[in-house]
């Protein structure tokens, strides 16, 4: 096992690399999409994205692929700072609309998919993280849920107001769209639309030397926004790993949205998928509820034992990275940097006591 941090797009620099490093982290992911961009008052950068209805921000250029330079000088700069970049999580909403639509430049964007996993093997990154989702990550809140009034999010209920079109993935790839909303597909159809993406993208993954690792749906519902979700159950994780045996269809495991999920042993899922050799890496955060009703909380105080996780992944022998997505902002000059170096602590407490 290995301790990683993960960093947003804005947070490229000397500073949040070395803040990285001074809290434990050996290893980095990095959110190459910026979630922020143009978005407004409900989406500061001072701490994850939450949003509303109109979404985080903007993705990006369809027409401008990430390139192999680019991310070298950024690899240069973390390994500058003492640090592995392990990962990068999430395409730009941009680059693949149409593959989750099932839109009329899918095949064009399939081909962009496959020339962004290309470049990403050439410039030496194993993992690329992912969440095969129409809605993305909406319907969530900001309040003082956390141990002491600390700053978390969490959800108050469901949310199925529809999706305007020009958006997908919580975020506007073409705010010129028509009035409207996105025509809502079903289980079947999504199941399909990720078929058809993983069938043709793995054998290109599997050349470059990079896995795809699914993020499960975040919050883990069976519908969001009007839309379906794929991974909302433990189970269907295994459907999706049953799409194509290549050694390079993984996940991304993240433990909070797996305490979120209702009816779920996150234990027993942790060691199935662990057990299987199937997780890329790990987001580790506690919540506490379930939903459509949960909040996140400090990693100490929640619903996961987070030591009896980490005793269940040394006894499978994971090697894999292990992160604190999030964690509660706590009441300072510097709220965002000491809620992640008490996750970090706690997660470096609960590293050593298993390498012990």
């Amino acid at each position: 096992m290995k301790l990683g941090f993960g960093l947003y797009r804005h947070m490229l620099n000397p500073a949040h690399l070395g803040f990285a490093r001074q809290v434990g982290a050996t290893h980095v992911v990095v959110h190459f999409v910026d979630y922020f961009n143009k978005g407004g008052p409900a989406n500061p950068r001072q701490d994850q994205p939450v949003g509303e209805l109109a979404g985080w921000g903007y993705a990006g250029d369809p027409q401008q692929l990430w390139t192999v330079q680019e991310m070298l000088e950024i690899k240069k700069q973390i390994e500058d700072a003492g640090l592995v970049w392990e990962a990068i999580e999430n395409f730009d909403p941009a680059h693949w609309y149409d593959v989750l639509l099932d839109g009329p430049r899918k095949r064009e964007q399939l081909e962009g998919l496959k020339t962004i996993i290309r470049r990403v093997g050439e410039a030496g990154i194993p993992i690329i993280g992912y969440n095969f989702s129409i809605a993305g990550v909406a319907g969530r809140v900001s309040g003082p849920f956390a141990r002491g009034g600390a700053i978390s999010v969490g959800m108050n209920g469901p949310l199925d107001a529809p999706i305007p079109k020009g958006m997908v993935w919580n975020m506007i790839y073409d705010p010129a769209a028509s009035k409207g909303n996105v025509p809502p597909a079903t289980h079947e159809q999504l199941w399909q639309r990720l078929t058809d993406f993983l069938n043709e993208c793995l054998p290109v993954a599997e050349e470059a030397g990079v896995r795809l690792a699914a993020h499960p749906d975040d919050p883990p519902l069976p519908t969001l926004r009007g839309q379906p979700r794929l991974v909302y159950r433990p189970d269907l994780y295994q459907k999706l790993i049953d799409i194509n045996e290549s050694v390079s269809n993984q996940l991304e495991c993240c433990v909070g949205t797996l305490a979120e999920m209702r009816d779920s042993d996150v234990y027993d899922t942790v060691d199935r998928y662990s057990a299987q050799q199937r997780i890329a890496y790990i987001h580790m955060r506690n919540v506490r509820g379930k939903a459509p009703e949960y909040k996140e909380t400090h990693i100490d105080e929640g619903d996961v034992d987070v030591l009896r996780v980490f005793r269940i992944l040394k006894k499978n022998n994971f090697k894999g990275m292990i992160i604190p997505d999030h964690a509660p902002q706590l009441t300072c000059d510097a709220p965002w940097h000491s809620g992640m170096a008490f996750a970090m602590g706690y997660l470096r407490a609960c590293f050593n006591a298993v390498a012990a």
